[in-house]
């Protein structure tokens, strides 16, 4: 069953929608595939919440400087309260510093985010590209695509061009209050480290940032950081939790359209990863590296861009195999890892 869309056009950008009362949709571009991020101002009894923030685009910027602009004909003068980050990536955090700078509103993020976004724009403790490199390659990138990523370093730095040196931090089940509205922080895990996402009881509305996406499905990685990690499990847990929400809670993703329909959406999320597992698990009837394994999950050309998160996909998805029993691991001599299913590994190591 499909999600049920009652706003069929997004917002021009530079401009706002206001499709619930005191909750404010706004649209910015992206210079990818996907090319849109969906943002949102939330009016306050003392001024805005804004909620996320946009990749740093001279032509984000100038959006943003004609909404604020627009803002202080409004109640409150225009005056900005906070700013809250869902998760450390450029599309969400680009342009926090930014804004708090011209606003002088606190940023408010979760400790997994704002120390990850340090770490991977410094590079330092296992995070940034260098280290990313040598996981694709350890799981069998060829050098060109290699090669290709490497051209990208600094890629996240631009996308964040400056980071907040202080902020107020979240804590998952924390509860604001925004409007004289409760809105509760639902910590979530498997896209980022520690991805805050908002429910208001009080409005039936859920800001899911990128945990529950209408149509695409949120991309799943696993960082050079933590190897083993089980990402698509404590993804697909995390948005189990949102099975509890009351059917008619209007979803505000970060990409698409609102909609309708949360149970419907996780379950057809649980049967999209389910199905991508079966396809990698019949692959492995002999021993495959995940760059071996791309097609498989995916028919398209994929560029550089879409590569990166690609690889991270399929190591979530093949870490998750093995996790669950059904996948072996093999690392020959040179540290190349190769994947076998269970009813093979025994022919194909001996």
């Amino acid at each position: 069953m499909l999600p049920d869309y009652p706003f069929a056009t997004p917002p021009a950008a530079a401009e706002t929608f206001e499709l619930s009362p005191g909750i404010h949709w706004l649209r910015m571009p992206l210079p990818f595939a996907l090319n849109h991020i969906n943002l949102w101002l939330l009016e306050d009894d003392q001024g805005w919440t804004i909620v996320d923030t946009g990749f740093a685009l001279d032509t984000v910027k100038e959006c943003w400087q004609i909404i604020l602009a627009r803002l202080t004909t409004m109640k409150h003068g225009g005056r900005i309260t906070r700013i809250i980050v869902t998760h450390f990536h450029p599309d969400h955090l680009g342009l926090a510093a930014w804004l708090q700078d011209l606003t002088g509103a606190p940023i408010f993020m979760t400790l997994g985010e704002f120390l990850t976004a340090h770490a991977v724009w410094h590079e330092v403790g296992g995070h940034g590209n260098q280290a990313m490199l040598q996981q694709f390659r350890t799981h069998g990138l060829d050098a060109g695509r290699c090669a290709a990523l490497e051209r990208r370093s600094g890629a996240y730095n631009r996308g964040v061009p400056s980071l907040p040196t202080h902020y107020q931090r979240l804590f998952d089940g924390d509860e604001l209050v925004i409007g004289g509205h409760r809105w509760q922080v639902r910590a979530g895990f498997g896209h980022s480290p520690e991805h805050a996402a908002l429910y208001s009881p009080d409005l039936g509305v859920l800001i899911s940032g990128d945990m529950l996406l209408p149509k695409i499905s949120t991309n799943i990685s696993v960082l050079a950081v933590t190897p083993m990690a089980d990402s698509l499990a404590d993804f697909l847990q995390s948005i189990d939790a949102y099975r509890e929400l009351p059917a008619a809670t209007l979803v505000l993703p970060s990409h698409g359209l609102p909609f309708y329909g949360i149970e419907n959406r996780v379950n057809a999320l649980h049967a999209h990863h389910e199905e991508r597992l079966l396809a990698l698990e019949e692959q492995c009837s002999s021993p495959r590296t995940a760059a071996e394994l791309l097609t498989a999950l995916f028919a398209r050309d994929l560029d550089t861009h879409q590569t990166m998160f690609a690889m991270g996909e399929a190591i979530a998805h093949l870490n998750r195999l093995e996790h669950a029993g059904r996948i072996q691991r093999i690392e020959d001599p040179n540290g190349l890892l190769r994947f076998v299913s269970m009813g093979h590994a025994t022919t194909s190591l001996s």
